[in-house]
């Protein structure tokens, strides 16, 4: 079963995301920010990160530069995940290494699409 990690201070949307995920046959973490998803990644790193823009502590841009520093063999595939549209963050997001970008708010068919477009479904 494929490992899928949600990065996201909204308890609320890790819930949703979670369900959804879960639905798709796909084992889910959590983390409230950044710095915590990358203690997490240091640990046991996902097939997928579910990753906001947004966060206290460090934001989801800080963590996916630095998960890039790290040199991994098999650097997880990562969907951001945000209420940022405008194409200046969307080229930020693709320049420091996101394989993917879904708005909020996001259903089950938007997030199996992306799923599916970065290869995990």
């Amino acid at each position: 079963m494929l490992n899928c990690l949600v990065v996201d201070d909204s308890k609320v949307i890790r819930k949703v995301a979670r369900h959804i995920l879960e639905s798709l046959n796909l084992k889910v973490d959590e983390a409230a920010d950044g710095r915590e998803a990358l203690e997490m990644c240091d640990a046991k790193l996902p097939d997928v990160v579910l990753l906001d823009w947004n966060m206290p502590v460090m934001s989801g841009l800080d963590f996916l530069k630095e998960l890039s520093r790290r040199d991994l063999p098999q650097p997880p595939k990562v969907i951001f995940c945000t209420t940022e549209n405008g194409v200046d963050h969307i080229r930020a997001a693709v320049d420091a290494g996101a394989d993917e970008y879904v708005m909020k708010p996001f259903d089950r068919d938007t997030l199996e699409s992306k799923l599916q477009i970065v290869g995990i479904l």
